[in-house]
């Protein structure tokens, strides 16, 4: 059973969402249309795949967890796409996979193999295509105004090791230039996307199990004293439970030199 397994149920309806305008904004700014076809790693329940079903043609969604994968497929049939589904590391894809003109990593990157990443987009990229390191979170600049508490509770709650990897993902994303250093690709710009949404106090204490240093696996029997003591905290500065959150979707381009 993967990290992510008993995550699976909460993953797609409390983390925070890419909303529509931020891919209609990078499939304009990368041009695409119907003949473009599109893969997207580490793709959780499909929420990259599915945003740009509209703008592509092919596409294929891989990624390691199978009950992951499981809630991908329920979410494709909902939605009435044609998406194709592999449950494989990135890093495993077989040749026979072909080549796409975009290449899509989402929540994902961290988790992949630093030493491969130059051939990996080498071995799955088309003459043209680009990668798109996507990502979709809380403001950071105290518009939230919640948050540097609700981060509190987080490292409060959260397995330590487990704490430390989470963090090292988030240094990655930040990182993107020194990571392809070596490699024949380099980031040329990155895409923003601000939105806002209301958000119940509830809703965010359940995002903590969203983590794999909060899930219940790592928590355990302590998931319910977790989400008291989250609600506890942000109630305060909630209006009838409910907060607004400022959210930030980025999409960093990556292209050969």
């Amino acid at each position: 059973m993967g990290r992510f397994a008993t995550t699976v149920d909460l993953y797609e309806q409390f983390r925070p969402p890419y909303p529509p305008t931020f891919f209609r904004e990078v499939a304009q700014r990368l041009a695409l249309a119907k003949q473009h076809a599109l893969i997207d790693l580490g793709t959780g329940p499909g929420l990259l795949a599915l945003g740009f079903a509209d703008y592509v043609g092919r596409i294929v969604a891989v990624d390691p967890e199978p009950k992951m994968l499981a809630v991908a497929r329920q979410t494709v049939e909902r939605a009435g796409r044609e998406v194709t589904l592999i449950e494989s590391r990135a890093e495993d894809l077989p040749e026979s996979i072909g080549r796409f003109d975009l290449v899509t990593i989402g929540r994902a990157l961290h988790w992949l193999d630093e030493s491969t990443l130059g051939p990996l987009f080498e071995r799955l990229l088309a003459p043209g295509g680009v990668v798109a390191i996507c990502a979709s979170s809380s403001v950071r600049d105290g518009r939230n105004v919640w948050l540097e508490e609700y981060t509190a509770a987080r490292r409060h709650w959260s397995d330590k090791e487990l704490w430390s990897e989470s963090r090292s993902g988030q240094r990655v994303h930040r990182e993107l230039s020194s990571l392809l250093q070596g490699t024949a690709f380099h980031a040329t710009e990155e895409i923003r996307v601000d939105s806002v949404k209301q958000t119940s106090v509830a809703d965010l204490a359940q995002r903590m199990l969203t983590f794999s240093s909060s899930s219940p696996a790592a928590l355990g029997a302590k998931i319910e004293p977790m989400l008291r003591d989250v609600e506890a905290r942000l109630m305060p500065m909630s209006r009838d439970g409910v907060l607004t959150e400022f959210v930030v979707s980025t999409a960093e381009i990556v292209r050969r030199q």
